[in-house]
């Protein structure tokens, strides 16, 4: 008899035995089970995970729907990974398989490739506390060292930034060390608005304060009317008065310059000049 059928044979015999069926039906429910139970947690645990944040919206700490999403589905993704993992070591533990071999083997191939991947793993952190932070969002427009501009897209490894003048800008967010953020915040616009010496100061700010008063009809980006601080500096040929004005986060700017409009043309409606330059020539002895 050959090798051959001598192997059939014993495997016939074996299949043979109800103790082999009886091992395989018992592995194979518990197989099921072991599963079956996979995916309750896993549904569970995404419920729980939705739930937190359901209640984050409605506490005064809640932050950007779209912030929330990518979160959620972040630690849904996580918690999938873990629970299928743990259920996939129980299941080859069941067939056979010695499990504790297999993860010290993994252990080493993962030390290895970890020592060649720490930027990598540092990232992949980074963007995590990151979006879990709440430190910045699409949309956001942010300073990270010497870039500036809008967020674009905030991934796991890298975070790709817009400046005003059209250049995108990809970080590695393990090199993010310090952001500053300033969409979180109502911003102030700043407007210095000079007027010659000759002309009466008090009339000026009167001018002006009524001017401010009607404002926030008229823009809707002012949080707060605009308030006239009083003489900021005495110049050479001007007297600078400095307007604040609170406005949503950004517009700022823009806002500046449709004030500083505004005020020229009330100036000029009043008859209060603005300094204009002044030459004085000596002639030649």
């Amino acid at each position: 008899m050959s090798f051959t059928e001598k192997g059939m044979q014993k495997l016939l015999a074996k299949f043979e035995n109800e103790d082999t069926w009886l091992q395989l039906g018992e592995g194979l429910i518990k197989i099921i089970i072991i599963m079956a139970i996979a995916k309750i947690v896993i549904r569970l645990g995404k419920v729980a995970i939705h739930n937190i944040f359901k209640l984050r919206n409605l506490s005064p700490l809640s932050t950007s729907e779209r912030r929330e999403e990518t979160l959620a589905k972040l630690l849904d993704n996580t918690l999938t990974y873990v629970v299928y993992f743990i259920a996939s070591m129980m299941v080859l533990s069941i067939l056979g398989i010695e499990v504790r071999a297999l993860i010290a083997g993994a252990g080493v191939v993962g030390l290895a490739v970890g020592f060649g991947a720490q930027s990598l793993v540092k990232d992949i952190i980074s963007g995590f506390f990151i979006i879990f932070e709440d430190q910045f969002s699409v949309g956001d427009h942010i300073r990270v060292g010497e870039f500036e501009g809008n967020v674009e897209a905030i991934g796991l490894r890298t975070t790709r930034i817009k400046s005003w003048t059209g250049e995108v800008h990809i970080l590695p967010n393990g090199s993010i060390t310090q952001a500053t953020n300033f969409s979180i915040n109502n911003s102030i616009a700043i407007i210095d608005i000079a007027i010659s010496y000759g002309e009466d100061v008090e009339k000026a700010q009167t001018v002006i304060e009524d001017a401010l008063s009607t404002m926030t009809t008229e823009y809707e980006e002012l949080v707060a009317p605009p308030q006239l601080l009083g003489i900021q500096t005495m110049g050479p040929t001007e007297v600078v008065l400095r307007i604040i004005a609170e406005t949503l986060p950004m517009q700022h700017a823009a806002v500046a310059r449709m004030i500083r409009k505004d005020i020229k043309v009330i100036l000029d409606e009043n008859g209060i000049k603005v300094p204009a330059p002044k030459f004085v020539m000596y002639p030649e002895k």
